[in-house]
């Protein structure tokens, strides 16, 4: 029986997978038309797994060669003959363990190279070989390396892509020149962006070897009808009276497509490792969902690792990332920004309409998760909401409007908010963020809370809870006068029909000096609003 999988390639006799035929067509002609790219992509992201299905589609009609350069140890790269040396043994290695076909005089070519001392190798020495074997063979020859971030600080790689250039070059200038119909390069790293460094009659230069590369546009997410058809064929299995069209939905409005939180939650439901969904029918719902991206948000790998790590090493842009989160900032997509083009590269963030935004709601909700444990207001909420935890939760369910009245009064307690210049700060800048962590441990292990994110702005934000398998909806506003109250009042029921939930809840701060801080009720037809001033 077929699985999910989140750990190296995926198999399509062995995993459940997104059908990835049309992505691979797409990069096929790309391979066909002698183009040389580059697949960069975050890490986890399905590029070991698509180039896998494209070397089944090349190798009926080209030679692939298809390479991962893991398997150079980093010692190979300390000069071009010994990289020479190493990348001729793994040529040998895929010829006699992977099938790949070789004439018999170049099989002796490339292994004289790789016997021979590494002073007495040069580089031009490996392309050689290689140009005698485009002279041999008839059909086209295609390079695939993976894994190529192993390379990117090595000036010897630079080397190696110059030459890939300079017969890249001369096939342009003649076409009876044979050389790779196609070179793929996959990793993180974007190759385009290396710098190799020359020194030429004192000079120094910079150049890029690799601006030979056409651009790789095709996306590599995973869309929504992919991720029902995966779940189609999961069905076809299991009959567990899901409705796919609809967990896809959900599904991908979490993950925006990323492959490997898509995989995560599939495997979490599948394999039963979310408490309180102990069958595959209760598993395989919306409320599944929630729970399975609540385990997500708490568990540690190698994935969360990395995009923290890199976030730290950048104070400015995590302040920044923080001030869209809480604040509802616009912060501008700068291509140039080295800080962001890194972040970019890694999948932590993405250009939507030259801004920066977070790639995914997963990623976001972890955002807040770290936000928050680093708040400097954390010890002083954190005490206060656990001491009141036991009145808040009534039968598996939050007394959402008992948890605002209880924060209003700690904020009048704790600073004191009768000064008109703390107040304007609090309710401008640090409103959003006290309330977010006065409520997280309260919620904290057993639910878990979400941004609309076309909600963040200056204004409003609106938050949904979701909690024991049920949802709650606080709009959290900047008081601009009663009109625009009653428009909040009329947005808040909009998200309440689309949920279908009877009670809504709105905490509003308030500069108004008439104010009357508390909670009160609003009755709208037959929905119930709670409206929190602070």
């Amino acid at each position: 029986m077929k699985e999910f999988n989140t750990t190296a390639v995926c198999i399509p006799d062995e995993h459940y997978m997104v059908d990835l035929s049309e992505r691979v067509q797409a990069i096929r002609k790309l391979v066909d038309d002698g183009k040389y790219f580059t697949i960069n992509r975050p890490r986890q992201y399905g590029k070991t797994t698509t180039i896998n299905e494209l070397y089944k589609v090349l190798v009926t009609e080209n030679v692939v060669i298809s390479l991962d350069f893991q398997s150079i140890e980093n010692g190979s790269f300390k000069d071009g003959g010994e990289f020479s040396r190493a990348f001729a043994r793994i040529v040998l290695d895929a010829e006699e363990f992977d099938g790949l076909s070789i004439p018999e005089t170049i099989i002796g070519k490339f292994k004289e190279l790789a016997k021979k001392p590494s002073d007495q190798v040069k580089m031009d020495d490996l392309f050689r070989v290689f140009r005698m074997w485009f002279r041999e063979e008839k059909k086209p020859i295609v390079l695939i390396i993976d894994e190529v971030d192993s390379a990117t600080n090595n000036q010897v790689f630079l080397d190696f892509l110059a030459q890939l250039r300079f017969l890249y070059l001369k096939r342009a200038d003649n076409k009876g020149v044979k050389t790779f119909q196609s070179v793929i390069l996959a990793g993180v790293t974007d190759v385009r962006q290396l710098k190799k460094i020359t020194q030429s009659e004192g000079e120094h230069k910079e150049n890029t070897p690799w601006n030979i590369a056409t651009d790789f546009t095709i996306d590599m997410s995973l869309s929504e009808s992919g991720i029902q058809g995966m779940l189609d064929e999961y069905e076809a299995d299991h009959h567990t009276g899901m409705d796919t069209a609809a967990i896809a939905k959900q599904i991908r409005a979490y993950t925006n497509g990323y492959p490997f939180l898509v995989s995560r939650i599939c495997q979490l439901l599948d394999k039963g490792r979310i408490p309180d969904f102990g069958n595959l029918p209760d598993a395989w719902t919306q409320d599944g969902i929630d729970a399975a991206v609540r385990t997500i948000l708490s568990e540690e790998n190698t994935l969360f690792d990395s995009l923290m790590g890199e976030l730290k090493a950048m104070p400015e842009l995590c302040r920044q990332l923080k001030e869209i989160l809480f604040e509802g900032k616009t912060i501008p997509n700068l291509p140039d920004n080295a800080q962001q083009k890194r972040l970019r590269r890694v999948g932590l963030i993405i250009n939507d309409h030259q801004s920066v935004a977070i790639a995914n709601r997963i990623f976001e909700m972890r955002l807040y998760n770290f936000f928050i444990g680093e708040s400097r207001f954390a010890g002083e909420l954190r005490g206060n909401a656990l001491n009141n935890k036991p009145e808040f939760i009534k039968g598996g369910k939050l007394d959402v409007p008992l948890i605002m009245k209880r924060f209003i009064e700690t904020q009048r307690i704790i600073w004191k908010l009768d000064d008109e210049e703390a107040e304007r700060k609090f309710i401008e800048e640090e409103g959003r963020e006290k309330f977010l962590t006065y409520l997280w441990p309260i919620i904290n292990g057993v639910g878990t809370f979400s941004v609309e994110e076309q909600t963040r702005d200056r204004k409003r934000m609106d938050v949904v809870i979701h909690y024991c398998g049920m949802r709650y909806i606080i709009e959290l506003k900047i008081w601009h006068g009663e009109s625009r109250n009653e428009e909040g009042e009329e947005q808040i029921l909009g998200y309440m029909n689309r949920f279908g939930l009877k009670n809504g809840y709105m905490l509003s701060f308030n500069f108004n000096k008439h104010k009357k801080p508390g909670v009160h009720e609003v009755h709208i037809g037959d929905k119930l609003l709670y409206e929190g001033v602070v």
